[in-house]
């Protein structure tokens, strides 16, 4: 159809768009209507609200609809059986999660290229057999059921694990008797928990729960209505707030963490005392700073930002827990703390020092006794042990590396590998490099590279480039399939290291928090204008993704500068910042990102809220909106509202496209064929789309 036909009025009854493609069809009709919000005074369009109501048929129809648009778009692209041949060999492997040790058993996930699915095992003893005490395959007869390894009494006798519908968040808590082979009988019903503990003589569970009105700790006794269950901590805080708990390792204490929303910038400490009884005590509540507890005996071990940006460590008495008694062991250093944990009498401190993860392990003086090293550029995953025990894990991944487990002996150091995947990649012809390159406000920013080491630099490669940019989450090179693969066609996978995170501290988080939003958006054009300039790439073979948070970042990238890319993954996205906060649990993230019913944060969140300024007559890049129904965490309202409105706004013959399961959603659990299916889907519209596959 001719060009002319994408001019149009935004506000119609119905549209039909042009083709977007050589080849390809008018977009499905999409319904257009008049809705306009007055936000304090603030007139803001929103043609699509219509599509919110996941449940009604006509967004049924639309969905089905452009699920048959993408399905067309993908068909006659060459590559597909490659791409998942390729993808089947990295991700058919036998993969194990890290383990929990508990009175000499050690429980873990694990599954073997035969399994769609992870099953929860267990050895006797750190090398003894492996037997499988939870196997989730027959569950489901779609393989959509997956169960989740939550935790294991101290005696380890019981099983705590998760079962879990699909992507979505919440699952159902089951007991498992581990000599029994069987699970108990009492059940925590579907429904989004933080923690489940169960009482060393099974009498009773200790949980948190989460619904409409917030957070609460409840206490379960084994054999009873669960609506006899008594809210233990809780009562008035409200659905911003987060609690979970967990029983020491000596079943005296329980501990119990409140999250003040989803940013990480304030935690508060309590813990309830089970051997002596009495009511819940606090140990601090009252500063805005993040207090993260390890418990070493009768001390317990805080990583703090308390005047500490880039953290340090406090060893605290809970026989004399007040504050003038807190006493510093670690100071804050040049290095950034992520994370502390406690193992074998000693404490190890995982830190980043230029985006690059150290592990040093320490006495309970402070006295650095040694330095936990690795073979290249990677991510540490944290360090798990008992205090009373002498062994510590270790999880060490890269881009190139799949995710190897380390048993290290806490007494003299030596660390053997515990798990290695046998996964089918040549490492040695693969390099990771760290580069740095200036924002727009003139900010120093780090960045990742995976390629070959003859990759040569002639402006003409395929690049994916991904980042995060929020909530405190650092991003250090782990393994990736997708990553790989780009590397071997002789590509560049470029991680950049934005503000929003922790790389550098809480002032680094901070800088792109709430007003601060768009250095994260710059921070990341910044990245693709550098890999332009230095000829790793051209904008019309530059792909960017990103999921969730990262969603926002490749939508808000887009809006921005759609000049500069040639396809874009945008995945279980939050895209309308105007009405997110009032969908499933995102009042957790009003602590990063502000809300609407401010007028001061409305303002900003209007200035880069990918859906609202989206224009029509732009040319935008080519698109894949990816999203489901399971997803409970970020509504996916918003792909689909956000999918409908470039579709209409958009004169390029890119396609802009909607992909939406049905079941999957932000919480894993898919089945290695459903993986391999949703990787090759999307390396096929990258490669399609910069230029590296072409349509028949």
């Amino acid at each position: 159809m001719p060009r002319a036909s994408r001019f149009r009025c935004p506000l119609v009854p119905l549209v039909l768009l042009a083709a977007c493609d050589a080849g390809l069809p008018p977009y499905p009709e999409t319904r257009v209507d008049t809705v306009v919000d007055t936000l304090h005074g603030v007139a803001i369009p929103d043609p699509y609200r219509w599509l919110e109501d996941q449940k009604a048929p006509e967004t049924r129809a639309w969905i089905d609809a452009q699920n048959a648009y993408t399905d067309r778009a993908l068909a006659d692209v060459p590559g597909r059986e490659e791409i998942a041949q390729r993808l089947g060999e990295l991700l058919r492997i036998t993969s194990v999660g890290q383990p929990i040790e508990r009175a000499g058993r050690y429980f873990y996930s694990t599954r073997t290229p035969a399994q769609q699915l992870y099953v929860i095992a267990m050895r006797e003893g750190a090398e003894g057999q492996e037997q499988v005490l939870i196997d989730p395959h027959g569950m489901s007869e779609d393989q959509r059921t997956s169960v989740r390894l939550m935790g294991v009494s101290n005696d380890g006798a019981v099983l705590t694990y998760g079962v879990q519908e699909g992507g979505q968040d919440e699952i159902e808590v089951r007991f498992f008797d581990v000599d029994a082979r069987q699970d108990l009988a009492d059940r925590l019903p579907h429904g989004r928990y933080f923690s489940a503990d169960i009482l060393p003589d099974r009498s009773a569970v200790y949980y948190t729960s989460h619904d409409q009105n917030g957070p609460r700790l409840r206490f379960h006794v084994m054999g009873s209505p669960m609506e006899q269950d008594r809210v233990v901590f809780g009562e008035g805080l409200g659905p911003d707030k987060i609690v979970s708990a967990a029983i020491t390792e000596d079943d005296r204490r329980l501990a119990i963490i409140v999250f003040h929303g989803s940013a990480g910038t304030k935690t508060d400490l309590h813990w309830l005392d089970l051997a002596k009884g009495g009511p819940v005590r606090t140990l601090v509540d009252d500063v805005e700073a993040q207090f993260n507890p390890s418990f070493a005996g009768d001390d317990v071990i805080l990583h703090t930002t308390w005047n500490a940006a880039r953290g340090r460590v406090l060893r605290v008495s809970l026989a004399n827990p007040a504050r003038s008694e807190w006493k510093e062991i670690v100071p804050e250093s040049d290095g950034i703390i992520q994370s502390v944990s406690t193992a074998g009498g000693r404490i190890f401190i995982n830190t980043l020092k230029d985006v690059q993860s150290a592990v040093d392990v320490y006495d309970l003086d402070g006295n650095r006794i040694r330095q936990i090293t690795f073979p290249t550029l990677g991510t540490v995953g944290g360090v798990s042990g008992r205090w009373a025990s002498n062994e510590a894990f270790v999880t060490f991944t890269s881009f190139h590396v799949p995710p190897t487990i380390y048993r290290h002996d806490v007494a003299t150091g030596e660390q053997t590998v515990w798990f290695r995947p046998d996964v089918p990649v040549d490492s040695d012809a693969l390099e990771v490099s760290q580069v740095w390159y200036e924002s727009k406000d003139g900010t120093r920013v780090p960045m990742f590279l995976l390629h070959r080491r003859d990759f040569q630099r002639n402006g003409d490669n395929l690049a994916l480039l991904t980042g995060y940019g929020g909530f405190n989450i650092s991003l250090t090179p782990y393994f990736d399939a997708n990553a790989v693969i780009v590397a071997e066609r002789g590509g560049v996978f470029a991680l950049a290291n934005l503000r929003g995170g922790s790389e550098f501290g809480e002032g680094w988080h901070r800088s792109g928090m709430f007003g601060n939003k768009q250095n994260v958006f710059d921070d990341f054009i910044g990245a693709a204008e550098y890999l332009v300039a230095q000829n790793y790439t051209r904008p019309e073979r530059l792909a960017i993704e990103g999921g969730s948070n990262g969603g926002l970042l490749v939508g808000a990238a887009v809006t921005q500068r759609p000049d500069l890319f040639g396809a874009v993954v945008c995945a279980v996205p939050l895209l309308d910042m105007v009405r997110y906060q009032n969908f499933l649990v995102a009042r957790f993230w009003v602590s990063e990102y502000g809300s609407s019913d401010d007028l001061a944060q409305l303002r900003y969140l209007l200035a880069y809220s990918p859906y609202q300024n989206v224009r029509a007559g732009t040319a935008y890049p080519s698109i894949l909106f990816v999203t489901g129904d399971g997803d409970t965490r970020v509504a996916p309202l918003h792909a689909r509202k956000m999918a409908a409105r470039v579709q209409a706004a958009t004169t390029s013959e890119s396609p802009i496209l909607l992909r939406y399961d049905t079941k999957s959603g932000h919480a894993g659990g898919d089945p290695v064929d459903k993986q391999i299916e949703d990787g090759t889907a999307m390396l096929q519209f990258i490669l399609w789309r910069t230029g590296t596959l072409r349509r028949s």
